[in-house]
């Protein structure tokens, strides 16, 4: 089966085309746990799966964590596939994509470069004192992103964080994502503002269960926090993660997420190896 390769500032995907509904969804788990195994598979953060629109946009996406749990959005992804959708004549310029999440619409703005419009937050509780969090000073902040939500956890720290240990932070991040204070788990970017509108990331991802190069909806989340407390402007808010810079853009509603999309690879896959 033919797959495709992708890369949001280091955030990697195996994205596969089934318009034609060969692939069923009780399929996915597994194939995605081995075409993401960076052992035995293609290797990536996540699987991509394209399927025909639901409601009107230019295709629907199923996104596949890692460990094969179903996530509600990716905001590297969904860029990378907007490329995806303009590159194969799926879209024009401004794709349309029905997510888990809701609708997300992208803006082709280069060959490789997209900005996406990510869904809105539905949830932002701000300075949450948390037991887990104790290293935080000024607490946690909650966003979901869409209806069906995207949960993050974003946690302010000082600067000399990031310079330290760290498997410290990992360790931090992990009892963090697990909090009761979040249904469904979540996300947990650790930032901290080191000039006027740049920020310093590093998000811990569910269903990868570590730090990824980077998260779009991380970033998104991040600077929709960090503006609500006055910490940034909200305007071309640039986001430095271990894969490279993001932009991000929020006027407290709407928020924007502006990243490179990179095709790596086309290739093909054995059925029989990866297809229970």
């Amino acid at each position: 089966m033919k797959f495709y390769k992708y890369c949001g500032a280091g955030n990697d995907f195996v994205l596969l085309e089934n318009f034609d509904g060969a692939l069923k969804p009780a399929q996915l788990p597994e194939l995605a746990r081995r075409l993401c195994d960076r052992h035995f598979g293609v290797g990536a953060d996540g699987l991509m799966v394209v399927e025909p629109p639901r409601a009107g946009g230019d295709c629907s996406l199923r996104f596949l964590n890692a460990d094969g749990s179903l996530a509600e959005m990716c905001g590297n992804g969904a860029r990378c596939l907007c490329r995806h959708c303009f590159d194969r004549g799926i879209s024009g310029d401004a794709p349309r994509l029905e997510t888990d999440a809701g609708l997300v619409v992208g803006r082709r703005l280069a060959a490789d470069r997209y900005r996406l419009r990510l869904n809105r937050p539905s949830e932002f509780r701000q300075g949450l004192a948390l037991p887990a969090a104790s290293p935080a000073p000024n607490g946690v902040d909650y966003v979901v992103l869409g209806e069906n939500g995207i949960p993050h956890a974003v946690v302010p720290l000082e600067a000399a964080r990031f310079d330290g240990d760290r498997d410290a932070l990992r360790a931090f991040a992990r009892a963090l994502r697990h909090d009761a204070a979040f249904p469904k788990g979540a996300n947990v970017n650790l930032c901290a503002v080191t000039a006027p509108d740049t920020v310093r990331l590093v998000t811990f991802e569910r269903g990868v269960e570590d730090f990824t190069l980077a998260c779009g909806t991380g970033v998104g989340s991040t600077v929709f926090a960090l503006t609500r407390r006055g910490l940034v402007s909200g305007r071309g808010v640039r986001v430095l993660t271990d894969g490279g810079t993001l932009l991000a853009d929020t006027d407290g509603v709407d928020l924007d997420l502006t990243g490179p999309a990179q095709r790596s690879f086309v290739g093909e896959f054995d059925d029989s190896l990866y297809l229970l």
